[in-house]
């Protein structure tokens, strides 16, 4: 019976810790907090660059955006209680370009500049 006691008692502390943790990541989230997500693009030139950095910052949510041309990786700062990475990766193909390993949506990607193109030969060394 002690034992029983002693299990149940163990059961209950760790229930307690783990409701305190979920509180304080929810409070976190509500206080504003912010998180990092990256997403592998096909962007290739400064345009592209400014394009995809203009265009995350109209998303719900998001703090900041940055290109590094150079590795074509993304880097988006947001709020997690306003935004998801599905929903901003979902945001990087409507601008016309890749996201990791989903492809862009082609009618954006048919209006981007000729410059800004994957299969532009200006940028086929690059690839």
């Amino acid at each position: 019976m002690k034992t029983l006691s002693s299990f149940l008692l163990a059961v209950a502390m760790l229930f307690t810790v783990s409701a305190a943790q979920a509180q304080d990541v929810a409070k976190a989230k509500a206080k504003g907090a912010t998180e990092q997500v990256q997403f592998k693009t096909s962007a290739v030139c400064d345009m592209c660059k400014a394009r995809l950095e203009k265009s995350l910052a109209y998303e719900k949510g998001v703090q900041a955006a940055n290109l590094d041309v150079s590795s074509k990786l993304l880097t988006v700062t947001y709020r997690p209680d306003k935004t998801t990475p599905e929903a901003l990766r979902t945001a990087v193909q409507r601008t016309g370009y890749d996201a990791d390993d989903k492809t862009a949506d082609a009618r954006a990607y048919d209006r981007l500049p000729d410059c800004c193109k994957k299969t532009n030969n200006t940028h086929s060394d690059t690839h």
